[in-house]
């Protein structure tokens, strides 16, 4: 039996969760989420 567990729902549970405990958080995991979305982005017109 395979199981395999997506990185992206689990990390998207995960950080649900510590934004319920700790409201404040929301704003940090959304820089970094926008952060990233934004490199990843760039990643293709930088090569």
């Amino acid at each position: 039996m395979n199981i395999h567990i997506a990185a992206q729902p689990l990390i998207a549970l995960i950080a649900g969760i510590l934004i319920l405990i700790v409201p404040r958080l929301l704003n940090y995991v959304v820089a970094i989420y926008l952060i990233i979305v934004g490199l990843i982005g760039l990643l293709p017109l930088l090569r």
